[in-house]
């Protein structure tokens, strides 16, 4: 993607979906619409359709509730899914910001004019985002 003379981007991470829903959602209520919220994943993985959450009987794999990975088809066979399993956010001994961009899972990425970017930020930030 490549930004208009007088756009620029932001991006701002997030501990969970439900907080960066909730901040596109305000950007957006403020005339901030160019927005976009993803999971961000080490593994190169695409985003889940389905929200793995084992309180409601949908946590897949063990994997899936911490990598993400649950119902990608690139993880299929077992050597990768005994690798992903390894992994220390999965295995029990995750260490604090253990490998995940911005050390955080959830990425709201707006777009928007040079003069909009302050207002922006703070909104972001008021909503717990890093930047």
């Amino acid at each position: 993607m490549e930004l208009k003379k007088n756009e620029r981007s932001i991006l701002a991470y997030f501990p969970s979906s439900a907080k960066a829903i909730d901040a596109a959602e305000a950007l957006k209520a403020n005339g901030i619409n160019d927005v976009q919220v993803d999971r961000v994943s080490r593994y190169g993985v695409a985003s889940n359709p389905e929200v793995n959450n084992p309180i409601s009987g949908r946590g897949m794999s063990g994997t899936g509730l911490t990598l993400y990975s649950a119902g990608a088809n690139q993880f299929g066979d077992d050597d990768a899914r005994v690798l992903l399993s390894a992994d220390p956010s999965a295995a029990g001994m995750a260490a604090k910001d253990y490998g995940i961009a911005g050390s955080e899972a959830f990425l709201v990425t707006a777009v928007t004019t040079k003069d909009k970017v302050e207002q922006a930020v703070k909104i972001l930030k008021e909503k717990g985002a890093k930047i």
